[in-house]
C-alpha cells in the first residue's frame, strides 16, 4: 500500500466522479478506482458501429435529475436543450391518429387530443394533471442535495395533500383514473412509473409510484433534456471537473475485495487504503465485495433492513429479492425518418419528443401480465427518442447532410427473469423482433427499410438487454437504478443520527459509504448519489 486515501471510490459511473470532484476541491486525497478502460460507468457517448460517424449515448440518454446546484457548484460546461414535442402517441387502433402534445402550442395540443380521443377536454385534464405535480416538484427537488428531511416535514412542503396521499398512499393506478378519462392518455402517465420498472398501475408494492414521482419531479419541474454532445459530454465534463480539483483516476483497476476498515484489494492483489471507501457499483456489487473482505452479517442492519454484508436501500421497502431491471434499449440509425400512418403529424414532431408505442395503460398492464407469467409481451409497450433533432453534432457532417437521424428504443416490462433459461443470443433476437413488430404497428412502412447500413453491409441496429448490462456494466440484474427506488425523504422515526444516515448513504459500516444510484436518493444520471456522499464523507472527515 502506497500512503491512505482519504476517500477510496470504488467504481469510475458519473456518481463517483461527482464525489471526486467535491472531495478533491475541498483538498481531500481521493483516488477513484474502475474496471473497465474508460470512466462514465452508463453515462456514455460511443460509436457502435465500425466505420460510422455515429456518437450515441449508448446507455442513459436523457437528463433531468442533475441539479443546477452541482453543475454550479462544479462550474460544468454542459448545454442541455429542451425539446419543443414532449410526445407523441398514436392510437394503437387507430393508428392514423394520435396525441401530439406540443409545448410550444396549447391549441394545436387540444385539437390532437379531440381527434386521438375524441375529447377535447382530455387535453385540459392532462394538463392540470401536470399543473398539479408542478408545487410538489418544486418543493421535494431542491431536499435532493440537503440532509434527508423528515417525511411530515415534506408533506408540509408539498401543500396539496390529498395528491400526496395518492402519490405516496395508494397505487398509481387510481391517480391516473380519476385523472384522466382515456386509456391512451393514461398510458402516457402510467410510462413514467415503469421505465426501468416491473411492475403495474395497481401494483400495491407502490414501486410504480416511486418511479413516477422520480420521474415528474426533475429539475424542479418533470422536463428532460437531450445533451449536447450526448451522455459522454455529462460524465466528460464530470471527468474533468474531478482531474482539475486534484482526484487520482484509475481504470483497469478491477476491485475483488472491500475491507469494511477501510482496505481496497485489487485483481491484481495490490491493495489500497482510505479513511472511507465510497462504493460507485450497486449494493448488490458492495455486498459481494465486501464479503470477500471479510464482512459478516453481524452489525448489518441498515435502517431496518437487514443485508448479509451491511448492504441495503432504506425507506421501507423489500430489499430482500436481487436488483431485476426491466428493460430493453436499442440503439438504431436511419437512413431518414420513417412515414408515418398520421398524416397529420409530420415525422419530424412525432419523433423530436418521446414517441410512446403500443402503451396505453392497458396496454402496459397487460404486458406486465405476460412478462409475469414468463413471456415477452405482444405488443411489446416502448417509446422511442431521436437525439439528432435536437443534437445534430452526435452525427458526422456526412450523415447530417445525407438527412440520417438516430432512433432510440426503450422496450418496457421485459424483466431479467426471462433471460435467466434463455440463451443470450436468442433472447436478444427475440426481443429485436418484438419491438420491430410493435413499432411497424404505427408506422406506414417497415422500420427496417429505414434503417443505415454500415460499411461492411450491416445494419446499424444494437440491442442492450439487462444481460448486457450486467455483462458490459456490472449493473447486477440489469438493474438502472441498482435496486428498488426509496422514498426521497426519511420516515419519522427513521434514525438520523450519523453524517452516513442523515444524508441517505449509509451502510451497515460506518467507513463505507454509498456514492451511486443505489444511495437513497439515486437513479438516473444525477450526480445526487455522489453530491450526498462527498458531504457525508466531509462531516466524517472533518
Amino acid at each position: 500500500m502506497s500512503g491512505i486515501y482519504d476517500a477510496v471510490i470504488v467504481g469510475g459511473g458519473h456518481n463517483a466522479l461527482v464525489a471526486a470532484a467535491y472531495l478533491a476541491g475541498a483538498g481531500k486525497r481521493v483516488i477513484v478506482l474502475e474496471r473497465l478502460c474508460h470512466l462514465g460507468g452508463a453515462a456514455v457517448s460511443e460509436r457502435p458501429w465500425p466505420g460510422v460517424d455515429a456518437r450515441l449515448s449508448r446507455y442513459s440518454y436523457l437528463v433531468s435529475l442533475l441539479p443546477a446546484r452541482i453543475i454550479r457548484d462544479l462550474d460544468l460546461q454542459l448545454d442541455l436543450r429542451r425539446r419543443r414535442y414532449s410526445s407523441y402517441t398514436p392510437d394503437p387502433a387507430d393508428p392514423t391518429r394520435g396525441l401530439l402534445v406540443d409545448n410550444a402550442d396549447a391549441a394545436a395540443t387540444t385539437a390532437s387530443f379531440l381527434r386521438a380521443t375524441g375529447d377535447a377536454r382530455e387535453a385540459a385534464r392532462f394538463a392540470a394533471l401536470s399543473d398539479r405535480l408542478l408545487p410538489l416538484a418544486a418543493a421535494v427537488f431542491p431536499t435532493m442535495t440537503e440532509p434527508l428531511r423528515r417525511e411530515s416535514d415534506v408533506r408540509r412542503l408539498a401543500g396539496d395533500a390529498d395528491l400526496w396521499d395518492a402519490l405516496t398512499r395508494r397505487p398509481l393506478g387510481e391517480l391516473l383514473r380519476a385523472s384522466l378519462q382515456s386509456d391512451l392518455a393514461r398510458g402516457v402517465a402510467l410510462t413514467d412509473g415503469l421505465i426501468g420498472t416491473f411492475s403495474h398501475a395497481d401494483d400495491p408494492s407502490l414501486r410504480q409510484n416511486r418511479c413516477y414521482l422520480y420521474h415528474v419531479i426533475g429539475g424542479g419541474t418533470g422536463d428532460w433534456d437531450v445533451p449536447v454532445g450526448g451522455m459522454g459530454s455529462v460524465s466528460g465534463a464530470l471527468e474533468r471537473a474531478a482531474r482539475a480539483a486534484g482526484a487520482e483516476m484509475r481504470t483497469h483497476a478491477p476491485v475483488e475485495a472491500i475491507d469494511p476498515d477501510g482496505v481496497v484489494r485489487l485483481a491484481s492483489g495490490e491493495e489500497v487504503a482510505g479513511r472511507l471507501v465510497l462504493s460507485g457499483v450497486g449494493p448488490a456489487v458492495l455486498e459481494r465485495l465486501l464479503g470477500a473482505g471479510g464482512a459478516s452479517a453481524a452489525g448489518a442492519d441498515v435502517a431496518g433492513v437487514a443485508g448479509t454484508a451491511g448492504v441495503a436501500k432504506a425507506g421501507g421497502i423489500d430489499t430482500s429479492s436481487p436488483p431485476e431491471g426491466a428493460q430493453v434499449k436499442i440503439n438504431l440509425l436511419l437512413r431518414r425518418l420513417p412515414r408515418l400512418r398520421d398524416t397529420q403529424v409530420s415525422p419530424e414532431a412525432a419523433f423530436a419528443g418521446t414517441f410512446h408505442i403500443n402503451e396505453t395503460m392497458t396496454q402496459l398492464d397487460d404486458a406486465y401480465a405476460t412478462a409475469a407469467a414468463g413471456g415477452i409481451p405482444s405488443p411489446l409497450p416502448a417509446e422511442i427518442y431521436c437525439h439528432s433533432l435536437t443534437d445534430p453534432s452526435i452525427l458526422g457532417s456526412d450523415l447530417q447532410a445525407a438527412g440520417a437521424q438516430t432512433l432510440t428504443l426503450f422496450g418496457l416490462q421485459v424483466p431479467h427473469r426471462l433471460t435467466a433459461d434463455a440463451d443470450a443470443d436468442a433472447y436478444r433476437d427475440a426481443v429485436l423482433d418484438a419491438a420491430q413488430a410493435s413499432l411497424d404497428s404505427v408506422l406506414a412502412e417497415p422500420i427496417a427499410d429505414c434503417v443505415y447500413r454500415a460499411p461492411d453491409g450491416s445494419a446499424c441496429i444494437e440491442v442492450k438487454t439487462t444481460a448486457d448490462l450486467e455483462s458490459a456494466l456490472g449493473m447486477a440484474g440489469g438493474d438502472i437504478f441498482h435496486g428498488p427506488l426509496a422514498w426521497p425523504w426519511a420516515a419519522d422515526d427513521d434514525p438520523l443520527d450519523t453524517p452516513a444516515a442523515r444524508w441517505g448513504v449509509a451502510t451497515g459500516h460506518e467507513r463505507v459509504l454509498l456514492c451511486g444510484s443505489g444511495a437513497r436518493r439515486g437513479g438516473a444520471v444525477s450526480g445526487i448519489g455522489g453530491h450526498n456522499a462527498a458531504m457525508a464523507a466531509l462531516e466524517l472527515l472533518g
